[in-house]
């Protein structure tokens, strides 16, 4: 069975803007492309995040042209919002007030069994003390 991640989108984030734990998503990266023993999913939602981001910062050209890099990786991108998704993301937003792409993104972790790859400890620390859901912080 292959190991699961699961990128939030401050990951991606991080390894764009070369912030701290950018190294660890590239590491990930790495590790993907030397063995098909390790998978690495995003949810399309948490991709959206990213998408925003740079429309934010840097307009909408250079978001197209970065999610056109993001692409390149060795990510698979998973677009439905199955009822398994919708139930429990909206169980954990309600339990533990987090956004609504944090609960998809952890969701999108605990269905698949994947270890969920974040920065964001504000939002995450307290569940990881609480559930059964593997976290790779990346700082």
């Amino acid at each position: 069975m292959p190991k699961i991640y699961v990128l939030d989108a401050c990951a991606i984030i991080a390894s764009l803007k070369n912030e701290d734990g950018a190294d660890k998503v590239e590491n990930i990266f790495i590790s993907r492309k030397k063995s098909n023993d390790i998978k690495i999913i995003m949810h399309k939602i948490n991709l959206l995040e990213v998408y925003y981001d740079v429309v934010k910062r840097c307009g909408e050209a250079t978001a197209k042209n970065v999610l056109t890099e993001i692409k390149k990786n060795p990510i698979e991108i998973i677009s439905p919002f199955s009822n398994r998704i919708f139930f429990q993301a909206g169980k954990l937003k309600a339990k533990y007030r987090i956004s609504l792409a944090d609960s998809i993104a952890l969701s999108t972790a605990y269905l698949q069994k994947g270890v969920l790859v974040t920065s964001d400890h504000h939002e995450f620390d307290i569940v990881e003390q609480k559930e059964k859901i593997s976290f790779y912080w990346i700082r």
